[in-house]
Formats: C-alpha cells, structure tokens, sequence
C-alpha cells in the first residue's frame, strides 16, 4: 500500500491535550493517521503523518 507523508513539528508550548486535539482534527477531516512521534528534550515534538495515496484529491493540513 502507497502512503504520502507529512512532517509536523509542535513547538514545546503546545500541551498535550491541544496537541492530541490538532491531530485528532486532521486525522478526522483529512484522513491523517499518526504514523510517529518523536518528542524532544527542550520539549518539541516531531510528529510524522501520512495517509493512503488515492487518485481523487484530498484537503491538506491546515496549521
């Protein structure tokens, strides 16, 4: 199966709770699923999402 990808970086004062809603919006709307996190010392995470490759278009994300 074919994925596209789409690298997001949350600053560190972005809470978890906000954090979890963002991603919830986009995985509802756009049809993201979350495929990695990586978090960070000084608090940032690099969140990494993707989605199948269909032949019809689909909304981008919205930040």
């Amino acid at each position: 199966m074919d994925y596209e990808y789409a690298p997001l970086r949350l600053p560190s004062n972005v809470d978890r709770v906000t954090a979890t809603a963002q991603l919830a919006i986009q995985a509802e709307f756009s049809g993201w699923e979350l495929a990695r996190v990586r978090l960070y010392r000084d608090g940032t995470r690099q969140v990494m999402l993707r989605r199948r490759l269909i032949n019809q278009p689909q909304p981008g994300l919205s930040y």
